[in-house]
């Protein structure tokens, strides 16, 4: 940016400010930057994390699931005023629901700098249910006519670069391929492999297009051969419509195919304690 500036980082889960734009909140203050991060009900840890690196904290009203229109005016309407009382420099969004309504807004209240930062293409990508078939073409209008008016739009794999800019969603001008959220090798450290019976660790929210339901089915009939490998989940359940549901999450412990060992801050100990970390 090349000089001090007031930038606004906006997301739709507030722990994710710390547990993956962390590191790039805590930049732009060392580089001399006033910085807002956003998202809707942080904890009171979370606010603290966020002072400790010198980031100021505002709530804004986001509904990660769903598509109720009353809403997601409301929405963009608090951001609009949100943008008009603090005048960033630059609007960095991230998540389907901030990038369409936070671009809309910061266009409506002639914020000078757009980016978003696209991290998966979501449930209404898909074209498994009607629902699905349904939102599909409302959400690639909105992201065309949010992005229009982006400086840069990032992207973290190169398919979803390619469908956005194929779809004219993006301008191929505007999209930027960055490796991934990137991994702190100081706070991710090697560990020794564990003794004792193979386990497996899958880490994801509990939604089926992240496979959660390969991983069970594959732990089924690895089960079947090898009674006693482990089969572990974590990850919290989720509003998202394609969620798995906790009945079904119950069902598959009482059948004793996975040990569930729900949510966590910190998934280093899961990680540590797994032969085999596994990425459907």
């Amino acid at each position: 940016m090349g000089r001090e500036a007031r930038v606004m980082v906006i997301g739709g889960f507030a722990d994710s400010l710390i547990h993956f734009r962390g590191a790039l909140l805590r930049r732009l203050v060392a580089e001399g930057h006033s910085v807002i991060a956003c998202a809707p009900n942080a904890t009171v840890e979370v606010r603290r994390e966020l002072a400790a690196l010198g980031v100021a904290y505002r709530h804004v009203p986001i509904q990660r699931a769903g598509m109720n229109p009353m809403r997601d005016v409301r929405t963009m309407r608090a951001l609009a005023a949100l943008y008009r009382e603090v005048q960033p420099d630059l609007v960095l969004t991230y998540t389907i629901k901030p990038v369409i309504y936070g671009s809309l807004a910061a266009r409506v209240a002639r914020v000078p700098r757009v980016c978003s930062l696209i991290t998966g293409l979501g449930y209404s990508f898909g074209t498994t249910t009607w629902r699905q078939r349904a939102l599909s073409p409302v959400v690639r209008s909105l992201f065309r006519f949010a992005l229009a008016h982006n400086e840069v739009v990032f992207f973290q794999n190169p398919d979803d670069l390619q469908q956005f800019v194929d779809a004219g969603l993006a301008d191929e001008r505007q999209a930027v391929l960055v490796n991934g959220s990137g991994v702190d090798l100081e706070h991710f450290t090697a560990t020794p492999l564990p003794d004792g019976v193979p386990a497996f660790l899958l880490i994801a929210r509990l939604i089926w297009e992240k496979g959660v339901g390969e991983y069970v089915e594959a732990a089924r009939r690895l089960k079947a051969r090898y009674p006693g490998a482990r089969f572990r989940l974590l990850g919290p359940l989720d509003p998202n419509p394609a969620a798995v549901s906790r009945a079904q999450l119950d069902a598959w412990c009482a059948e004793g195919v996975i040990d569930y060992l729900g949510s966590t801050h910190d998934v280093r100990p899961a990680i540590a304690s797994a032969s085999v970390f596994v990425l459907p």
